[in-house]
């Protein structure tokens, strides 16, 4: 009987940014409103959606590296959360969630989700905001789950100029 090391979280290091980016380009995909985009449109700049989305990772790990945070076991980063935080509004948003597909299913995304939570409340924030896209089948059920109720719907528009 095998006994696995147990997972913990931690905040991010900037030496993270390389996996949290391999593991965003890996994770989203069908999901991913960039890769919607360009499945429409098209790739332009020579830059595809999976480059487009890890840029997503290092802008939230840039301007707010103190709210982000990655769940390791032994050493190996199996998933994270990234947040960002309007203390004017007392507002605290989850622009970006993914956990490997290997430790799918072990409630990490969860754990991610009431560790951002907690932050926003030691940050001393009234509201807390995620978002995802009507295809996210996992997010749609997951974010109800952790105390989030759905307040309205949007229809995201785009044009090749």
């Amino acid at each position: 009987m095998t006994h696995e090391s147990p997972v913990t979280i931690r905040h991010y290091h900037s030496s993270d940014l390389p996996f949290l980016r391999q593991i965003t380009v890996d994770s989203f995909g069908s999901v991913a409103y960039d890769e919607m985009l360009e499945d429409r449109l098209g790739i332009w700049n020579e830059r595809d959606w999976k480059a487009r989305k890890a840029d997503n990772i290092d802008e939230d790990c840039t301007i707010n590296p103190a709210g982000c945070f990655v769940a390791i076991r032994d050493g190996v980063i199996l998933g994270y959360i990234t947040t960002r935080v309007d203390p004017l509004n007392s507002i605290g948003r989850i622009p970006n969630l993914a956990v490997v597909q290997e430790a799918r299913g072990l409630g990490l995304g969860r754990r991610l989700i009431h560790y951002a939570l907690d932050y926003f409340r030691e940050c001393g924030l009234k509201v807390a905001k995620i978002e995802t896209m009507a295809s996210n089948v996992i997010g749609q059920s997951l974010y109800p789950s952790c105390g989030f109720e759905e307040i309205g719907r949007q229809v995201h528009f785009a044009a090749r100029l």
